[in-house]
């Protein structure tokens, strides 16, 4: 049976068919319950009435309270304007209406007692609020009593119809005071009680109209907590469901492990790959699939980690394969896992999209007879025709390039079991994102840098300091280093970019006659991108001169200097990750950040914090902060992180009590037989599947 808040929208009052379908277009609002989850996103303290001589430059708003002395229209017929003159017993303030001003002319009445509301400025010396807001005075609007008035997002279409701010304020008050309004309470009490929550119906109608700020405050802690607490309920039970359902492969042996450890590993492993390989090698040998994620910053080496997890399946008699998102990287895996594989006897092949028709013929059939242990490759890994004898580990690099159906196929690839699945990150996640995006993985971090490496330096310059940066890159060039140049590639503007890239180009061959320039774009055909790539690690040229296609996977580490030119329209992940390209060797680095004289507030933090840390989790909480989770991960349009009040930059210490009463719970009751309540809410509200039952 359908409840008061299913009712379709068009039903309250005031709204009507024409008003619902614009909100339904403008707002996604089809139901009254979808009404009363649209969240005010500020409010406004009509806590105290101002005089007029009190008003200052510095009071963002203003409430007063007087009488309209004089107005009139002014100005030419298309650029008419509605000037009034508003005064109280201490002065007068003009107010004014630049649009709607005859129809506004028409509502005014001179001598009547209004209160007026509206952010004060100041124009030839004297005070006006524009645009303000007027009512005649009422024995209701005369109190001050009920201080906080919520503010609403609204578009202009919808303030076409007479759909703003205040019009919305209307229809959610008439929601919240008809007679019919009623709340499903979803929390048992002494889950309210323990948590410290007031009542669900009491949140809803004090989210949208507080008394004070202690009303507000409570208000936003149960709702919060809400949709906090029910994301961790889920991701907690499919954790155990996963568990239940999918027996893992359990590999008994790591003979090859020992060996290449002992025989073949050509540097010492961080404190930090011991730890992320010991908490591997637990998952496989557990019974349970393995769903996790190892993260770690660029260069801290995450590739030699997988690679040994993998011989741990390899010496149990299963198979492993590697996906990365583009052929330059699966290609550089490929070549450098051939070197440590080829030592112990192991067979490894790659498989892309320019794989040779004949090549991959036999490529397929000794994955598929059992002669290959390893496979690396692209999205050409999980078609159809690419079957494995018996799949037994499965990497993936970079993971968040690739969409949950590709990773889910390459999941399938075993017909008997489930293979054990790692994911790999080079871009650090914020805790509280992988609390809520992620919960269902374990993580494994590799925090610690090889020995030897140096801190890369990091400069922002501007235009006008070229020759400066053109004398600093050749006297690295003197000392036999090399240097990359990027350029940032939109979609948007490929042509203007494709451009830009080769006007650079072209400036950068003036600048350096003596000296051999690779170019590399995303235009370029495979083979022309793989050749210019090798000259360049080969030492055949001095300069790459490139768009971000080399992002991830090139491995160079004689390259010393990273040039990243318009960098205030590169996001934060993607600049901690150009300047991963460098510092791979044992000599000192360089990241230049280029960018015009005049660039926005949030450009300028991005570049700010790139110069101040190369520490990529400190660079993942500042995107996290700048961009917002939906931007950060990609999952705007996605439905997996769709949080309407609780905000996990600002909220961590109420996520991670979402998540510890979630997890104490479904420990002590997984039946959730003890919390009636909850068990009817979440049988009635079914969420669709994480990233992370996947990943």
């Amino acid at each position: 049976m359908a409840s008061f808040l299913d009712t379709k929208i068009e039903f309250l009052k005031g709204v009507g068919p024409t008003r619902a379908k614009l909100l339904q277009e403008e707002l996604a609002i089809f139901t009254y319950e979808d009404l009363l989850h649209y969240y005010p996103f500020r409010y406004e303290n009509r806590s105290e009435f101002h005089q007029i001589k009190d008003i200052s430059e510095t009071d963002s708003f203003v409430q007063i309270k007087g009488t309209l002395q004089s107005f009139g229209l002014k100005g030419q017929a298309r650029k008419q304007r509605l000037s009034a003159q508003f005064v109280d017993s201490t002065g007068q303030i003009e107010l004014v209406w630049f649009t709607g001003a005859s129809w506004m002319m028409k509502k005014l009445r001179q001598g009547v007692a209004y209160v007026v509301y509206g952010k004060p400025s100041v124009f030839n010396g004297q005070y006006s609020i524009s645009h303000p807001e007027i009512e005649i005075v009422t024995p209701s609007n005369e109190q001050t009593s009920n201080s906080y008035h919520p503010v609403y997002s609204t578009t202009e279409k919808l303030k076409k119809r007479y759909l703003d701010s205040k019009a919305i304020a209307k229809l959610v008050k008439a929601l919240l005071q008809s007679p019919s309004f009623q709340i499903q309470e979803n929390l048992d009490p002494h889950l309210l009680h323990s948590n410290e929550l007031i009542g669900l119906k009491s949140a809803l109608t004090w989210v949208h109209y507080p008394n004070d700020q202690e009303q507000l405050d409570k208000a936003l802690k149960r709702l919060k907590f809400n949709e906090l607490f029910f994301i961790q309920i889920k991701i907690f039970q499919e954790k155990s469901e996963r568990k239940e359902k999918h027996q893992g492969i359990v590999f008994k042996n790591s003979h090859l492990v020992n060996q290449f450890y002992t025989d073949h590993i050509p540097f010492d492993l961080t404190d930090a790959q011991k730890r992320v390989i010991k908490e591997i090698y637990t998952d496989l040998q557990s019974g349970y699939q393995m769903n996790r994620l190892m993260q770690g910053d660029v260069g801290s080496g995450k590739t030699i980690t997988a690679f040994i997890c993998m011989l741990i399946a390899i010496s149990s008699g299963y198979q492993t394969s590697i996906m990365a998102p583009t052929e330059i990287l699966a290609t550089q895996h490929y070549h450098g896992l051939s070197e440590f594989s080829k030592q112990l006897g192991l067979n490894t092949a790659l498989i892309t999209g320019s794989t040779k028709k004949s090549q991959k013929r036999t490529n397929l059939e000794q994955l598929q007879s059992g002669e290959l242990d390893i496979v690396v490759g692209t999205h050409a890994l999980i078609e159809d025709n690419v079957a494995f004898r018996n799949l037994g580990l499965a990497v993936i690099d970079e993971q968040h390039r690739f969409g949950v159906a590709q990773r889910a196929k390459l999941w399938q690839k075993n017909k008997n079991h489930y293979p054990h699945v790692l994911v790999m990150t080079a871009t650090p996640i914020p805790r509280t994102l992988a609390m809520t995006l992620y919960g269902d993985l374990e993580i494994s971090t590799i925090d610690q840098l090889p020995q030897g490496r140096k801190p890369i330096k990091t400069t922002h310059l501007t235009d006008s300091n070229r020759s400066k940066l053109f004398g600093f890159i050749r006297r690295q060039i003197e000392e036999n280093r090399q240097i990359y140049i990027v350029y940032p590639l939109i979609e948007e503007s490929e042509k203007l970019d494709y451009k830009d890239l080769m006007d650079g180009y072209e400036s950068i061959t003036r600048a350096f006659p003596n000296q051999q320039i690779s170019i590399v774009h995303g235009k370029m055909k495979a083979a022309d991108k793989e050749f210019e790539m090798r000259r360049f690690v080969e030492h055949k040229t001095q300069i790459m001169v490139a768009t971000t296609v080399i992002e991830v996977g090139v491995n160079v580490p004689n390259a010393s200097v990273m040039v990243i030119e318009n960098a205030e329209r590169f996001g934060l992940s993607q600049l901690h990750q150009l300047r991963g390209r460098v510092g791979r060797g044992a000599d000192q680095s360089y990241c230049i950040l280029m960018s015009g004289s005049k660039i926005s507030k949030e450009a300028r933090e991005r570049i700010k914090c790139m110069v101040d840390t190369t520490d990529g989790f400190r660079i993942a909480e500042k995107d996290l902060e700048l961009r917002g989770p939906g931007d950060l991960m990609g999952t705007q349009q996605s439905g997996v992180l769709d949080l309407k009040i609780a905000d996990i930059t600002n909220d961590g210490q109420l996520l991670k009590q979402a998540r510890e009463q979630a997890r104490t719970i479904l420990e002590k009751n997984p039946s959730l037989d003890q919390y009636p309540i909850l068990k009817i809410h979440l049988n009635t509200h079914k969420r669709q599947l994480l990233w992370s039952n996947i990943s």
